[in-house]
């Protein structure tokens, strides 16, 4: 046997070829050619495309940071209303399963104060917008802890009793290992046929403990119409992968990695949209019963006792068709098992369905027409006036009308003029109000506040479809791009 003790005398140039790229992990080792053998080449992970904010921060014409920090915390208040707004068929009373990993991998503090406590308090975030933005849809939550299915709440409507539950697990610390194929079984039990069939996993371990083949839970998962959609906060998961793409029709986009805290809240409060109908078969209207109850007061001093968690109340909503008291809306009948909600509910589902689409950056070239946003009458900022000439003068005729603005490279979405125009209404806003409008209100101010007749000779509004005729009206041009009707 050779004496591997012995000195190994090799040349300078071997050495420097084999250490010129020391962190080239992917391709092998390097051949004379230049080129990387071994393995083929691989889809760039997503950890490798780091953009940190302090690289895109430039000094602005007097040398501080202020206008760029708040260019920044603008583009990202726009990045969250750039979305698709092409009127889907989509199903408002939904039906989802919040699944909570509570396994030992929630231990880790990779994400600050740890992910247990992290996705507790997004959890409960979760919630709250889920029932604002989905106010006749039902919502339970499961928990995997020590290799079996937790059950945390039942289905229901109401937004405060799965807040009451999840206090009680806040304190205690997770343990065991989770189990993806018993928590999927228990989801199946839960959810009912009629509505939307979802299941949301929040997954932070790498393996799962079950006791039987995952793939038969798949398998019935796909046959019962059962949407899964999965947010990790750990690397990704090929099992995961495979459920959210048989799940969805091939489609992959249901499982996302959370790469920061904020990130990972991103990708929580998006799941509150309603999904898209694929198939024929859930594409067909199906009918169903509910009751529009009215809030009644006990008479005299006599107290009653709601139906629901049979507590001593005065005030509640009696069903339309047993008289059963519910102390609270929505909720269904415990006694014939109605559906009872308001109108003002089924209302405020209705945006789903015609989106509010989405408004055009206004430049500097047509930014004189306002001093204030229409809605807030917030002050904007005045449009810079070139001044001398040479390069001032260049400027200047850059940012005349028809010719491009010479300014610097703004970020997709973000108005270099901080102003924001509808283009139905034609009015201009700033980002708080775009935000407020698109998130919460769902409708235009200046769309509902429009009192024009429809033959309004501004050559503007008939370029943005106010009187451009049936041709130009948009999924809002009917209910907001006019004067709004109201009973009388």
């Amino acid at each position: 046997m050779a004496d591997s003790d012995g000195e190994y005398n090799g040349s300078d140039d071997e050495f420097q070829l084999a250490s010129s790229n020391p962190h080239d992990t992917r391709g092998g080792r390097p051949r004379p050619d230049g080129k990387k053998g071994g393995r083929k080449e691989q889809k760039t992970a997503a950890w490798e495309n780091l953009q940190r904010s302090w690289d895109e921060v430039t000094e602005g014409a007097d040398g501080s940071l202020l206008g760029a920090i708040e260019g920044l915390a603008e583009a990202q208040k726009r990045a969250r209303l750039l979305k698709d707004t092409t009127p889907l068929q989509r199903g408002i009373i939904r039906h989802l399963v919040l699944v909570l990993d509570m396994s030992f991998a929630m231990l880790e503090k990779d994400l600050l104060p740890s992910r247990h406590e992290l996705t507790m308090a997004y959890t409960r975030d979760f919630v709250r917008e889920y029932f604002e933005q989905n106010p006749i849809s039902q919502l339970s939550i499961v928990g995997m802890r020590d290799g079996v299915a937790v059950r945390i709440s039942d289905m229901s409507g109401s937004p405060s009793h799965h807040l009451e539950k999840l206090e009680e697990w806040v304190k205690q610390e997770p343990q065991g290992s989770p189990s993806l194929q018993n928590a999927l079984e228990m989801c199946r039990g839960n959810t009912p046929s009629h509505g939307t069939r979802e299941v949301l996993v929040i997954y932070g371990a790498l393996m799962s403990s079950d006791p039987g083949d995952i793939h038969d839970t798949i398998g019935s998962l796909i046959k019962d119409r059962v949407r899964v959609s999965v947010v990790g906060i750990a690397a990704q998961v090929a099992i995961c992968a495979e459920l959210c793409s048989k799940t969805n029709g091939g489609d992959e986009s249901g499982y996302r990695i959370a790469l920061h805290e904020q990130h990972f809240r991103d990708l929580l409060l998006e799941l509150t949209t309603p999904p898209a109908t694929r198939t024929e078969e859930q594409s067909n209207a199906s009918l169903l019963m509910m009751g529009f109850p009215s809030r009644t007061l006990a008479e005299g001093d006599t107290i009653n006792y709601c139906a629901c968690h049979n507590r001593p109340t005065r005030e509640g909503y009696d069903c339309t068709r047993c008289g059963s008291r519910v102390c609270r809306l929505p909720a269904e009948c415990p006694g014939c098992g109605l559906t009872l909600i308001l109108s003002t509910h089924l209302a405020r589902s209705y945006h789903h369905l015609f989106p509010l689409r989405n408004w055009a950056e206004v430049p500097w070239s047509k930014a004189t027409r306002s001093k204030a946003c229409y809605a807030c009458l917030a002050p904007f900022p005045d449009p810079p006036k070139a001044k001398g000439k040479g390069k001032d003068q260049a400027e200047a005729g850059a940012a005349a009308p028809g010719a491009p603005a010479k300014t610097p490279k703004q970020p997709r979405g973000l108005s270099e003029s901080s102003r924001y125009a509808c283009e139905v209404c034609n009015n201009h806003f700033c980002i708080d109000c775009d935000l407020f409008a698109h998130e919460i209100l769902h409708n235009c101010p200046g769309c509902q506040s429009d009192t024009r007749a429809r033959d309004d000779p501004d050559p503007d509004l008939e370029m943005n479809g106010v009187d451009a005729g049936p041709a130009a009206t948009h999924v809002n041009g009917n209910a907001n791009g006019s004067a709004m009707e109201i009973d009388s």
